[in-house]
């Protein structure tokens, strides 16, 4: 039997996963304690190598690189007038721009397009105020309920194998009739680490396909799972003529 083997085509960058770090500590950009944010760092590298998750390289290029600014930390002399931070910090600002930038270009690409922002995603929501969950925080959700429910440390496949396409369409089923339901709520009957990371790439495959949507009503609350319910094109009616 060979282990089961994870590759997110939406995963996000090594920069995403340290600005969700900065964000989740509170801690400012120009004064990032280092020493903490490099080992939350590696943690979530060591949680995503337990559930096989394909890594690209440049998560570990940046896993290099927080090390050694850590290693310059600790021996840096209080002569010295530059801040090993300063590079990290720099970095995750122009990305904090870019990210702003492309998110103002991909909504006015959305509103030129015939979907989903026309039928209004707060009326989809049901909330006044609301935000949209990073992949990070979905790891975050995930790593919670494994730890709860004291599922294996080890992904291993099972006597009969999980697809992925059943999965998705037994998520699929239960929110037609529930149409909203808690992140965990969806892990209740797993019986394996293999079986709880199987629903979780279904669950974001639903997401990339626009059948549902994740959203908190802020940034520390329970994450939301709701069926994307889109209306049938009105059709004009045919002309009669009298």
């Amino acid at each position: 039997m060979t282990p089961l083997n994870v590759k997110i085509e939406v995963f996000e960058g090594p920069l995403d996963l340290l600005l969700h770090l900065v964000r989740k500590n509170e801690v400012d950009i120009y004064d990032i304690p280092i020493a903490l944010i490099t080992e939350q760092y590696l943690e979530y590298l060591r949680f995503m190598k337990s559930l096989n998750i394909d890594l690209a390289s440049e998560y570990l290029v940046m896993a290099a690189t927080l090390v050694h600014i850590k290693s310059r930390m600790l021996l840096a002399s209080p002569q010295d007038e530059e801040d090993p931070r300063e590079e990290i910090a720099q970095a995750l600002l122009d990305y904090i721009k870019v990210k702003d930038m492309s998110q103002v270009l991909e909504e006015r690409e959305i509103l030129h397009r015939d979907v989903f922002v026309r039928h209004d995603i707060e009326e989809i929501v049901g909330e006044e105020s609301f935000v949209f969950p990073t992949l990070f925080d979905l790891l975050d959700a995930l790593r919670n309920v494994m730890e709860s429910q004291r599922l294996s440390e080890a992904v291993s496949s099972t006597a009969e194998p999980i697809k992925l396409e059943e999965k998705m369409a037994e998520i699929h089923s239960f929110l037609q009739a529930e149409r909203e339901v808690l992140f965990d709520k969806l892990f209740l009957t797993v019986s394996s680490r293999a079986e709880a990371v199987v629903t979780f790439v279904a669950i974001l495959h639903l997401a990339k396909e626009g059948v549902i949507i994740f959203y908190q009503t802020s940034s520390k609350s329970p994450i939301w799972i709701k069926l994307v319910v889109v209306p049938p094109p009105q059709t004009k009616p045919d002309l009669q003529l009298v």
